[in-house]
């Protein structure tokens, strides 16, 4: 199962969210950015089908959005996945700051950065409410890994 959590690439949240600011400015239109990002979504490691169920289920979501957490070595790990292709994007972009990082740096990485790279006011309402939700929840479970 450790598979399906996504590791990290970069060596801290901050870092993961300069390297997605540069490889978003490579592109010149939002269309360009939404392929990039929906190809990021399908990059996700593979999701179990057992944890497709309300227990999973992040609430406030209009697309369906599941998601785990398991704490190794200190680091909470993620693992995600949603039924909408740009949504699993935006999940794979919010694991590639979070997943692998310690509850400290999780609960000290606002994920405001999903409005200064321009994510949310490109998105529907209802869709930048759920990417908000997803980040509650991710922080939520590092809270109570933190508070142990």
């Amino acid at each position: 199962m450790t598979e399906s959590f996504v590791q990290p690439e970069d060596p801290t949240a901050a870092a993961a969210i300069a390297a997605i600011s540069d490889d978003l400015s490579v592109f010149d239109d939002w269309m360009e950015r939404y392929e990039f990002i929906i190809g990021m979504g399908r990059k996700l490691p593979p999701f179990p089908d057992e944890w497709t169920n309300d227990a999973h289920r992040v609430p406030g979501c209009q697309s369906r959005v599941w998601m785990e957490a398991m704490p190794r070595d200190g680091k909470l790990y993620f693992a995600a996945l949603s039924d909408a292709a740009i949504v699993s994007g935006l999940v794979a972009l919010l694991l590639r700051v979070y997943s692998g990082r310690s509850a400290d740096e999780i609960l000290a990485t606002d994920p405001v950065f999903l409005k200064d790279l321009g994510l949310l006011e490109a998105l529907s309402t209802n869709r930048g409410n759920g990417i908000a939700a997803m980040a509650r929840k991710v922080r939520e479970v590092a809270a109570m890994q933190r508070t142990g």
